[in-house]
């Protein structure tokens, strides 16, 4: 199966090491990876405040991109929502409505994927620790994924999950929302962190690096010592132990 791998920014500037273990999951699971070189932004950050003709520019550039892929497959359910709202942007467009349909169709976001397209749930990872997983909210709401992640954790070995009080509630992160009301997102990743730390989890589980870094930097500065992980770091655990010699 020939999938193409959607870094996302967050990813492919900050956190790469995400990416990597999306790919080398993937991989060990059977699929063909390529990487399309002229993909970047998916525009949700200008389009989400309003510079609605600016960010279509960006979107085009994608469909091109991916526009000869079998599979798009992404390391967040927020940046693959975005294109599923392609077609609604580009609804009634004669040149590009029928690319952006073709686009949502055949994206996924990386857990979905596993699951919904492969029909896999135990990829084989094995973690040893306690942790607790946070809902993204564009995964959860827009997207519309609520189980995918939970069917792959609870496969892997020696990881007990913990439930996470008001998992669905924003973590305050919400990309420019942050920096434009920075009072109220900080109020929000406080109650967030004490959901968390209240769990007794020694890691904190997500599929969006953009809630990840916000909490994860809250707790740092509250000195709660709880380690964050992408969910594909944790279903890449197995190989990552085997390679260091381990179980």
């Amino acid at each position: 199966m020939k999938v193409s791998i959607f870094s996302t920014c967050l990813v492919d500037l900050m956190t790469p090491n995400v990416g990597i273990a999306m790919v080398e999951v993937l991989e060990r699971l059977g699929c063909e990876i390529d990487y399309p070189a002229s993909q970047v932004c998916c525009g949700q950050p200008t389009y989400n405040s309003g510079y609605l003709e600016d960010s279509k520019l960006a979107m085009k550039n994608m469909m091109l991109a991916f526009e000869n892929s079998d599979y798009v497959v992404g390391p967040s359910g927020s940046c693959i929502a975005m294109f599923h709202e392609y077609p609604k942007i580009f609804r009634g467009d004669p040149e590009w409505e029928l690319k952006a349909v073709a686009l949502k169709e055949k994206s996924y976001e990386f857990t979905q994927f596993i699951v919904r397209v492969l029909g896999i749930t135990d990829v084989g990872a094995r973690l040893e620790g306690t942790a607790t997983y946070h809902r993204s909210c564009h995964m959860t709401r827009l997207l519309g994924e609520k189980e995918t992640p939970f069917q792959l954790l609870e496969q892997v070995k020696g990881l007990q999950l913990e439930p996470l009080k008001n998992s669905d509630n924003c973590c305050g992160f919400g990309g420019t929302f942050s920096v434009k009301m920075p009072e109220i997102s900080e109020q929000m990743v406080d109650e967030k962190c004490g959901c968390v730390v209240e769990t007794g989890a020694d890691i904190l589980i997500s599929a969006d690096m953009g809630c990840l870094l916000n909490i994860g930097g809250r707790l740092s500065r509250k000195g709660q010592p709880v380690k964050i992980m992408h969910i594909a770091e944790v279903l890449n655990h197995q190989q990552a132990a085997a390679a260091k010699g381990g179980s």
